[in-house]
């Protein structure tokens, strides 16, 4: 007799929610009006659900005063922060389509994310770490720094754009809107005007545009909707129990759907409170806010848990009151789960899996799933969720412990790729089934491990990295003929990023110099850490490079 084949569907006696995510956003207001709903710690700001909804209110109302309505793209450039719950929630209310934009991001790729997705108003910090987003723009957009006004920018190399907010209003250019006088628009538009928008919006209607790299080259936007993504958030929340008595820390970014929508959008679809701890990651800021807060819950990938454990002040913090949270973003060693629950008192810490194709989550452990299983799977499907493992040669289902490639089906999967019919067509099928590149098996009680990837991918701390994106932007360099990405192991990120350069005839470049090249131009953790100079690649003999090989070769000459 064959074994069944490698197909699950999540059964589930809870239904979908059917709304949009301010009309979710008002409910939860109403059931806890008082109770805390977001603490930023390094802003030293602290709102109630009511003070919170006023507060997101107020910026969808200036919003709409400025000329932002259903439909526009509202990019934002900012790590984490009060005002990006706020412009996230503020324009789920009327209907805009939050464009994430990572944090890292240099003038190259901040350039194609704005003018490939056609966004109007962009919400930027002023500085953060090593980037300094106001000079950045002001390169692109040389017009902010004579601009008459805000209300008079015009770019001639981003056309689209025609309102930026500075959220440091010391920074903000003659062209940019400050954060606190947008604000003051918010009296030119009425209460009832902006209930009466909210009121016409429609859940499956686009709200969030979010950039993943591409194994094509440029990065691609998934277009998500306010079903697939409150849905989402709302069945991870389920599933590590939370409810309006929990407290959330949030260190994890909120670009990433880990931040916004299992974070922010798991708390509000069941009232639970948002920490974030910093701007940026700090295992020291974590503790704090864990043993200050009563945190009942935590965020991170493996990276941010084990520097965590790792801190020479960690004894001093008192964890006893976490219960639960999620480790995701890469696998997880088994004896990092094991002191994050020993030591650090979370006995349901969960793990799942999931893509920002499928808003993100398609599986995760339960809060009682034995220790093996969160360690060496990812869990069970997600409710209303169906996948499949199919061979990558011929699509056809293969049986239970055999990898093939992850595809998933159901309400979670993204609208398509923003502009891009071509790509979307290239992820998700005729039946409707996103094809996610993941090479998994499927044991006989339907949980799930992570085996491969079919493509090249590299996961860096937590970070996807598409070889492809890099190997574009390396070959604008008047010097290099050709050049190849792989991955190597790493003992701190996971994998670290080769590059293999093959120079142009008489043409002379150096490790730094490559290194320099990269600088202010692509994101930081895409700058390669190793750099090899050779004449040639290993191919096939049908002129095909064998990547293996050069990981082969990388890892004994770097002794890895």
């Amino acid at each position: 007799m064959s074994r069944p084949i490698s197909y699950v569907s999540g059964i589930s006696d809870t239904p979908l929610k059917g709304q949009t995510i301010g009309d979710c956003f008002d409910e939860t207001v109403a059931r806890f009006p008082e109770r805390d709903a977001l603490i930023c710690r390094h802003q030293d700001l602290r709102y109630s659900w009511r003070s919170l909804r006023e507060a997101v209110d107020r910026a969808a109302r200036a919003l709409m005063a400025l000329g932002v309505t259903k439909g526009d793209r509202v990019g934002i450039w900012s790590p984490n922060c009060a005002e990006w719950a706020i412009t996230q929630f503020a324009t789920a209310k009327l209907g805009a389509i939050l464009v994430n934009i990572n944090p890292s991001y240099r003038t190259h790729e901040l350039e194609y994310a704005l003018r490939q997705s056609g966004t109007s108003t962009l919400v930027l910090q002023g500085a953060f770490k090593s980037s300094d987003y106001v000079a950045t723009l002001a390169e692109l957009v040389p017009e902010l720094r004579d601009a008459e006004s805000a209300a008079t920018l015009r770019s001639e190399r981003i056309p689209d754009l025609k309102r930026v907010i500075c959220l440091d209003d010391a920074r903000a250019l003659p062209g940019m809107w400050r954060w606190s006088a947008m604000l003051q628009r918010a009296d030119e538009v009425s209460v009832e005007r902006l209930a009466e928008v909210q009121a016409g919006l429609d859940f499956d209607e686009p709200i969030n545009i979010q950039y993943t790299s591409g194994t094509t080259g440029a990065p691609k936007g998934a277009t998500l909707s306010h079903h697939n993504i409150l849905n989402n958030g709302f069945f991870v929340a389920r599933t590590m129990k939370l409810d309006e008595t929990d407290r959330m820390v949030i260190p994890v970014p909120l670009y990433h759907c880990f931040g916004m929508v299992m974070g922010n959008l798991g708390c509000v679809t069941h009232g639970t409170a948002m920490i974030y701890p910093g701007d940026g990651f700090d295992p020291l800021a974590t503790l704090e806010a864990v043993s200050e807060e009563r945190a009942t819950a935590l965020y991170g990938v493996p990276t941010m848990f084990i520097a965590e454990l790792e801190h020479p002040e960690f004894e001093r913090f008192d964890l006893s009151s976490l219960r639960t949270g999620i480790m995701a973003g890469s696998i997880c060693p088994i004896e990092v789960m094991r002191r994050v629950i020993e030591r650090m008192n979370m006995q349901e810490v969960t793990i799942c899996y999931g893509m920002t194709e499928t808003s993100p989550v398609s599986f995760q452990t339960q809060t009682d799933a034995p220790l093996d299983k969160r360690v060496t799977t990812v869990g069970t499907i997600h409710p209303h969720l169906e996948v499949k493992l199919v061979s990558p040669d011929d699509g056809a289902a293969v049986p239970r412990g055999e990898p093939g490639e992850l595809c998933t089906r159901g309400y979670s999967v993204m609208l398509g790729y923003w502009n891009n019919d071509e790509a979307t067509a290239d992820a998700i099928d005729a039946a409707g089934w996103m094809h996610t590149g993941d090479l998994a098996t499927m044991d006989d009680e339907g949980y799930v491990a992570i085996v491969g990837r079919i493509k090249d991918m590299i996961i860096r701390g937590g970070e996807n990295i598409y070889p492809r994106e890099i190997e574009d932007f390396l070959y604008t360099h008047p010097a290099i003929s050709d050049v190849q990405i792989i991955g190597v192991p790493d003992e701190k990120y996971g994998e670290e990023i080769m590059a293999w350069v093959k120079l142009s005839e008489g043409e002379d470049l150096d490790e730094e110099g490559l290194k320099a090249f990269c600088e202010g131009r692509i994101a930081h953790f895409k700058v390669p850490r190793y750099v090899k100079f050779v004449d040639e690649f290993p191919m096939t003999v049908t002129g095909k490079i064998q990547k293996f090989k050069m990981r082969e070769e990388a890892v004994h000459e770097l002794g890895l």
